[in-house]
């Protein structure tokens, strides 16, 4: 979970854990060790990110994919999770047209596989029903095969140009420091909830200061290590603040129509895999619009 989302404040002198239940020391911990890990991939061998792209989508995938079981919905995991492998891995040699091909065949295989699956079938009799709640299952299957794979998929397609190393680099500094200028002007001036019906621990303040560390930060990255106009930074910062806000959002809004917490319990401090990437996978999106298509 993005730490915009405890932004309104944290406990008292002595106690760890933040006003959202976190274990404050700890998740930096693992904050610090996922970030570290990312760093080095794209120092040492940066198309090893990918790899570490792989393993989130992955364990990701399974994560929602428990939750959504236990709220009664029936979906395809096992060609969710080979396509969504696919989707990502196709990039590689094939580049936007292997992610386009991966989530297509994704998309089919998986209405295919949920028409003829005989869960969520009703009581059976001699003309045996169709499935129910066919519509539903394939929407939220789709969904997820685009918020994990597909998203993921555009940090690849950043990571392997000439100096995809600056831009994946200038993808994560931007969602980290609007994370954390959100949660330290939240912490210090937060008084006006933003969206108190999805996340009430969110404020006005904390955006503003998200957007002055995260414009901030991005601009600098990207003019020197993207080679990229100092402009385009700064509406990279903009954008990436937007989507990591509103990325949180969304997840937060999911897990309220779950009626649960966190989507897993892999990441100790931060929950589960998508608690901790939210943000980033629809920044990537975008990332890659705004690094690729602008001059």
């Amino acid at each position: 979970m993005s730490v915009t989302d405890t932004d309104t404040g944290a406990g008292g002198p002595h106690d760890k854990t933040s006003r959202a239940g976190r274990n404050l020391p700890v998740a930096i911990l693992v904050g610090a060790a996922l970030g570290g890990g990312v760093i080095a991939s794209l120092v040492y061998a940066r198309y090893a990110f990918v790899g570490i792209l792989s393993a989130g989508v992955l364990f990701g995938t399974l994560e929602v994919y428990q939750r959504v079981r236990t709220a009664g919905y029936v979906i395809p995991v096992v060609p969710l999770l080979v396509g969504g492998q696919a989707t990502l891995w196709l990039t590689w040699p094939f580049s936007t047209s292997g992610a386009l091909a991966g989530f297509g065949g994704t998309v089919v295989v998986c209405m295919m596989w949920r028409l003829l699956s005989p869960h969520g079938r009703t009581a059976a009799t001699e003309a045996e029903p169709p499935p129910a709640n066919y519509l539903r299952d394939v929407s939220v299957t789709v969904f997820l095969g685009a918020w994990l794979a597909l998203f993921a998929s555009f940090a690849a397609l950043l990571v392997y140009q000439h100096d995809g190393a600056g831009r994946v680099f200038s993808l994560a500094v931007g969602v980290v420091s609007s994370d954390v200028g959100g949660y330290a002007a939240g912490v210090l001036f937060g008084r006006h909830p933003m969206v108190p019906a999805i996340s009430p621990k969110k404020t006005w303040e904390g955006l503003v200061g998200s957007l002055v560390l995260g414009v901030a930060a991005t601009t600098l990255s990207v003019t020197y290590l993207a080679g990229k106009p100092w402009w385009i930074g700064a509406l990279l910062g903009l954008a990436l603040v937007v989507t990591d806000t509103l990325g949180d959002l969304v997840e937060s809004q999911v897990k309220r129509d779950l009626g649960i917490k966190d989507m897993g319990r892999l990441l100790p401090g931060h929950g589960g895999v998508l608690d901790r990437f939210d943000g980033f996978l629809p920044s990537a999106v975008v990332a890659w619009i705004v690094l690729t298509l602008l001059p």
